[in-house]
């Protein structure tokens, strides 16, 4: 029996993550936590025999203490708590944002294998994270449907020479957004940005497709996870979302991994590595979709992703200054405080702000976050 924790347990990936795990014999759910929705955190572990909790805001911890007889963790060190003592197998982090990297480390020392949805934990960290888990031998398992399809394509690959893959593409479906043009984009809502047209994702991450800067986000992972170099790592518009990623080989040929878009599939390759899990997906049925269709990248409509693609390539602390920037103007868009538009003005004004460090441990990290978040705030309410 492979014991499992789920961090962040009552958002969309966590959900689905107890959802195989319920389809799963081999799996046992041991420990969970949530930021703020006790009582929908309360009633998993209930549901899967779970007396230890964790619950990031306080408040909300207190009302789940009044309300069940399990062990219900608070505070700055809960999290390190709720790892520690699990004995866990494998641990699942889908905490939403850069809160999911202290989550990531804490996990990666002690040796834990790790099935990561929380990109934010390479974007931020970075080589620290893969040198971690280099250095302590834990598995770093993507869960992310593109990069769960790079994973077992590049695997595959394992015993051909150095330099046999030439390059990787990533797919995005284009989001609500697809095919309008810049001007068009002026005056879309809070609303219409929700609306994605294939996964069904919480408000930060509807909103980081919607803008692009969630397949920035993981070209910057794609490069940490694979050691691939961002000049041979690729972005391809792909409105039916069934491909999922490919790759280019030195023979002229590619492999790509193809399935429907359902998360439940890369989330049990995860925790179940390196077995495959039965699941009651249905098989592709390409008759059936009939068409497969492939757009290049509107870059002037979106330029979120190349914002995230220059910080990429600049390195060092770059990329935390673009994670916190956008976290900032996301959520001010989500609270009606800039346009759609204005959250690439935000993001870019910070970039240009800062200064990058090349060489910098986790405690500059957290010093260049906090930074890039005032700034941030700062722009945003200027905006006003």
């Amino acid at each position: 029996m492979r014991r499992v924790v789920i961090l962040g347990s009552t958002g969309s990936i966590g959900v689905q993550a107890l959802d195989v795990v319920r389809a799963t014999d081999g799996l046992e759910v041991v420990a969970l936590s949530a930021g703020r929705r006790w009582e929908e955190l309360i009633a998993q572990a209930t549901a899967h025999g779970v007396r230890r909790v964790a619950i990031a805001d306080p408040e909300s911890a207190e009302a789940a203490r009044a309300a069940w007889d399990g062990e219900v963790l608070s505070g700055p060190e809960a999290l390190a708590e709720l790892i520690t003592q699990a004995r866990a197998d494998i641990v699942c982090n889908a905490i939403v944002g850069s809160a999911g990297l202290a989550a990531t480390v804490i996990t990666l020392t002690e040796g834990i294998d790790l099935a990561l949805a929380n990109k934010e934990s390479l974007v931020v960290g970075g080589e620290l994270v893969i040198e971690l888990a280099a250095a302590t031998g834990a598995k770093l398992l993507p869960v992310d449907s593109e990069h769960s399809a790079l994973f077992q394509l590049i695997s595959g690959e394992d015993q051909q020479p150095p330099g046999t893959i030439e390059r990787l593409t990533l797919t995005a479906s284009g989001g609500p957004f697809r095919g309008r043009s810049r001007e068009e984009l002026g005056d879309v809502s809070v609303e219409q940005a929700l609306n994605h047209p294939t996964w069904q994702m919480g408000g930060k991450i509807s909103i980081d497709s919607a803008t692009l800067m969630n397949k920035g986000l993981e070209v910057i992972e794609a490069h940490q996870l694979f050691g691939t170099p961002y000049d041979k790592i690729d972005v391809v518009v792909h409105p039916q979302s069934i491909v999922h990623a490919m790759i280019s080989l030195a023979d002229g040929s590619s492999l790509a991994h193809l399935g429907y878009p359902d998360m439940r599939v890369p989330i049990a390759f995860a925790l179940q590595w390196p077995n495959r899990q039965v699941l009651e997906i249905p098989a592709l049925d390409l008759e059936k979709l009939a068409v497969l269709s492939f757009e290049a990248v509107d870059h002037e409509a979106f330029p979120c992703l190349g914002l995230a693609l220059s910080a990429g390539k600049e390195g060092g602390t770059a990329p935390c200054v673009l994670n916190a920037a956008n976290e900032i103007a996301v959520a001010g868009f989500l609270a009606r405080r800039c346009s759609f538009l204005e959250i690439a003005s935000v993001i870019a004004a910070t970039l240009d702000a800062a200064d990058f460090e090349q060489s910098y441990s986790f405690e500059t990290l957290i010093e260049t976050d906090r930074r890039s978040r005032e700034f941030a705030s700062d722009y945003l309410s200027a905006l006003g």
